[in-house]
């Protein structure tokens, strides 16, 4: 009897498993049906969550293969012709998303050991050979996504699947030969999309991607540090990381673009000062003006270095230096006049019985050469409402203090 009943509970284990294989059978048979793709995904859901098959490589596969050969049907009618209206060109990048997705599961599956402990994958050389066919399609799907404003996340996961699978154990020879260039405008692109999208973590993900692969595009390097800017204004809890890797882009933007793009060193000597690296900060700056003695900027810089060490005689100095130079910046001018017009307010505010000599050396060494710098800066930019707030309050100054 006992026999008997063992026998009927492997029967009826056989035949629940045998009754889960035929939905992945059924579904199989509906790969290449576009007007049944809702049906087989719905198939392999089933199959997906019922113990027997969930953990079976041919599930993963079967539901890869719908997708891509919906896509390849779909493909083809776009080839014959191009405005045919059952494709659509969304639903294409949908399908190719989904695709990658589930065979990546398949071929973890298909990579597990046996009872013996042997690894014998069986469906890895097909989903391979698929992915790899249809590589540039990421990139193109990508741009499809995009300009439909599908920027995040089906924009920015096309364009990091296109950018990461050279680097794949399954990538072909001739996928892993892709120019770093082109992976790098992918991982841009992608970068773009997710700032697009509203997603800045997922941006500087992109961003670094690209950056890490050595990329030579500025603008690169200028959405990662405003990602990590905005994400550090926006929560408290990531101002330390964002610190840490704006100091690590920066350093790596002035490493490859010099002082020609000063946004990098601006920010790295910036990070530097906000932890507290003074010495470090002006041993940098220092560095560089003994190698590009006439650039305004790095005065500026210095400036701005010293005032934060609290050394103003040596801020006024640099500043005055960085506007007496032909290059000199908007900026730079503005801020050089603010620095030296506080520190003349602040030495009048300190005399006692002043002589008239006294009297007249605070106003020509501060205030008169603040009035003089504005009056350089205004020439550049007159309707600048912080600049005309500070020559307000220079000439009250002048007209109070020296009359």
């Amino acid at each position: 009897m006992k026999k008997i009943l063992t026998f009927a509970l492997c029967l009826a284990a056989a035949g629940s498993i045998s009754a889960q294989k035929q939905v992945v059978d059924q579904a199989n048979k509906l790969a290449g049906k576009n007007d049944k793709i809702t049906e087989a995904r719905d198939l392999i859901k089933q199959a997906a969550a019922n113990p027997e098959t969930q953990n079976d490589a041919r599930t993963y596969f079967v539901a890869g293969k719908i997708e891509f050969d919906a896509f390849d049907n779909s493909f083809k009618k776009q080839m014959i012709n191009p405005k045919d209206p059952s494709v659509n060109p969304l639903e294409m990048g949908e399908q190719l998303l989904n695709g990658y997705q589930e065979f990546l599961k398949a071929l973890s599956l298909d990579s597990v050991p046996n009872a013996k402990g042997e690894i014998k994958p069986k469906f890895s050389k097909d989903i391979a050979s698929k992915i790899n066919g249809h590589f540039n399609d990421y990139f193109n799907a990508g741009g499809t996504f995009y300009n439909e404003k599908k920027f995040y996340p089906e924009a920015y996961e096309a364009f990091m699947i296109y950018g990461n699978m050279p680097s794949k154990s399954f990538a072909s020879k001739e996928v892993k030969s892709t120019p770093d260039s082109v992976l790098n405008t992918a991982f841009f692109n992608a970068g773009i999309s997710a700032y697009a999208g509203n997603n800045l973590e997922a941006g500087a993900n992109a961003f670094k991607h690209a950056r890490l692969n050595n990329s030579d595009n500025y603008q690169n390097y200028v959405y990662e540090i405003a990602c990590w800017q905005y994400l550090a204004s926006q929560d408290s809890t990531k101002v330390d990381q964002a610190k840490n890797e704006i100091m690590e882009i920066a350093e790596a933007g002035h490493k490859k673009f010099g002082i020609s793009q000063p946004l990098f060193i601006n920010n790295l000597i910036n990070s530097l000062v906000l932890d507290n690296q003074i010495d470090k900060a002006l041993n940098e700056v220092n560095t560089l003006i003994s190698q590009n003695p006439e650039n305004a900027s790095l005065y500026g810089l210095r400036g701005y270095v010293n005032d934060r060490k609290g050394d103003d005689d040596a801020s006024v100095e640099d500043y005055k230096k960085a506007a007496s130079l032909p290059d000199v910046d908007f900026e730079t001018l503005k801020n050089a006049s603010k620095k030296i017009f506080k520190v003349g307010t602040q030495k009048w505010n300190k005399i006692e019985g002043a002589t008239p000599e006294q009297r007249q050396e605070i106003k020509t060494k501060y205030f008169q050469y603040a009035k003089d710098i504005t009056e350089k800066a205004k020439a550049m930019k007159a309707d600048d409402s912080d600049l005309n707030y500070v020559i307000e309050n220079i000439d009250y100054a002048l007209e109070t203090f020296f009359n």
